[in-house]
């Protein structure tokens, strides 16, 4: 019982000298999301991957626009077709489409590992400044992820400026 009594009087006198400092505690909150939408940084790693992966991704859309419209064409001349020129015509169509999806899922695995690395490196250079940031303005602890913030901890503005304001 006094063992009991002595761990809560303990915790008593931490949450009592917690208090005692907690208008020195200084907690902030960078919203990820935002920095990948609004930094400049981010903002030209997107368009670093649109121009490298806009020549294949037209390249799939025009196959897909192929595809259509000749599928479309079977669809027309198929009564008119004998049975062997139906099922030939309809396994060119099926394999073109195989080929067509293996495609785009090649296409969109790259983009998403290229998207994946150019947001690592944005991410890397985010809490770069995120550390400096906290550095030099005393926070003691900064946390990126929360169900809830209140709006007056929220450094993401500083941090944006900071990210576009260096090289």
């Amino acid at each position: 019982m006094k063992h009991l009594l002595r761990q809560w009087l303990l915790v008593l006198v931490g949450l009592v000298a917690f208090a005692a400092h907690a208008d020195e505690f200084r907690v902030g909150f960078v919203n990820t999301d935002r920095i990948f939408r609004e930094a400049n940084t981010a903002k030209a790693a997107q368009a670093k991957l649109e121009q490298e992966f806009s020549r294949r991704e037209k390249e799939l859309n025009d196959i897909g626009n192929n595809l259509k419209s000749l599928s479309d064409k079977f669809e027309r001349e198929a009564p008119t077709l004998s049975e062997a020129q139906r099922a030939q015509r309809q396994k060119q169509l099926v394999d073109q489409d195989r080929e067509f999806q293996r495609k785009r899922r090649e296409f969109q695995e790259d983009l998403n590992a290229r998207k994946n690395e150019e947001l690592q490196q944005v991410l890397e250079r985010a809490n770069k400044v995120v550390k400096q940031v906290a550095e030099a303005e005393k926070y003691d602890v900064v946390l990126q992820e929360a169900v809830y913030i209140n709006p007056k901890h929220d450094i993401t503005d500083k941090v944006i400026k900071a990210l576009n304001a260096s090289k």
